[in-house]
């Protein structure tokens, strides 16, 4: 006899796309369980739609508070999955109060967000964008559009896990000289693909390119503020496809006004919540800050798409609907994947 799908083990997914089924759906059925998607983000306030289900799934920008832990062990919930690999949005500490399991995915395809830095870069510099947008109006001069050869140029790359060690493997082949920075260097991988480890403050002093590749925490918030963007070459382009909260937006944009600042692009924005994966193009954009980014020609923003690739949608699905179905059967789940 078939099992029904009311029969199965039921998972709350919250802040879900129509992408989110094609990928989620196959490997929930595979494993034994249904999804009950909703559209918006899981807060204290709505914890109750995930009464009687197994877990939650929640996303990048679901403010997992206190609050919200608190209210989501009171309808029973045990476990808490992060289809992502950050995890600076949930409380920890309240998690484990409340005796709630965090599994997140550690890694999907770090492929995906090198090779979106590096199209960030190349669309900046190339003035890509704006040759498209002159296009499609029938306008084919190219005066203001004139870029620079990567070859040559020094890239400096903060943060060497997975995703920087690919994009910086990928600017090298370009011919560009890499100097990386990472509290725990990895001397046997730079010597084998021929990067510098160096300090922040030399990455940041003889840089062409800035690109951030790391963890958010109390160390790294504003990692780039006023301070340390004075200390970037006049002329340097940041690259930004980490975390929003990397960077002092404000900061940023005084560096910009000035010329300090060659260029920026962005996938991330500290402010992000609420503003990308919507579609506000009938209404006023009511972050001022993102507003005014968005006035500037050599700022490029594109909306924590990084990882929007096949392989990764499939891995993050595969992933963490194998952590689910591990949990249900009280199988232990990996430990790189258990944050709490």
């Amino acid at each position: 006899m078939t099992e029904t799908t009311d029969q199965l083990p039921r998972v709350a997914f919250y802040d879900t796309k129509p992408y989110d089924r094609v990928y989620f759906d196959p490997e929930a059925k595979r494993l034994g369980l249904s999804i009950e998607y909703h559209e918006f983000r899981l807060s204290a306030a709505n914890a109750i739609s995930a009464r009687g289900a197994l877990a939650v799934c929640v996303f990048v920008n679901d403010p997992i508070n206190e609050a919200c832990l608190k209210n989501l062990s009171e309808q029973g919930i045990r476990l808490v999955a992060l289809r992502c690999a950050g995890f600076n949005n949930i409380d920890l500490e309240a998690a484990k109060t409340y005796g709630i399991k965090v599994v997140r995915v550690p890694a999907y395809s770090p492929y995906s967000v090198a090779e979106h830095t590096v199209a960030l870069l190349l669309t900046l510099n190339r003035k890509i964008h704006r040759s498209f947008n002159r296009v499609r109006e029938l306008n084919f001069s190219l005066s203001g559009l004139v870029g620079f050869d990567l070859h040559g140029k020094t890239v400096g790359i903060l943060g060497t896990g997975k995703i920087g060690k690919i994009a910086a493997q990928i600017f090298r082949g370009f011919g560009c000289e890499v100097l990386v920075h990472d509290l725990f260097p990895d001397s046997a991988w730079a010597g084998k693909i021929g990067v510098t480890y160096v300090s922040q403050a030399e990455v940041l002093s003889k840089s062409d390119i800035v690109s951030l590749h790391l963890p958010l925490n109390k160390e790294s918030f504003h990692l780039l503020n006023a301070d340390t963007i004075s200390q970037m070459k006049k002329g340097a382009y940041l690259i930004n496809t980490s975390r929003g909260k990397l960077v002092d937006s404000a900061a940023v944009i005084d560096a910009l006004k000035s010329q300090h600042l060659g260029g920026v692009a962005l996938d991330v924005y500290e402010e992000e919540e609420g503003v990308f994966f919507e579609d506000h193009s009938a209404t006023a954009l009511q972050d001022d800050v993102l507003s005014r980014l968005l006035t500037f020609p050599n700022v490029l923003v594109t909306s924590h798409q990084a990882f929007l690739t096949e392989e990764a949608l499939h891995a993050i699905a595969e992933m963490t609907i194998d952590s689910i179905a591990r949990f249900a059967r009280g199988e232990a789940i990996a430990s790189e994947r258990t944050v709490v």
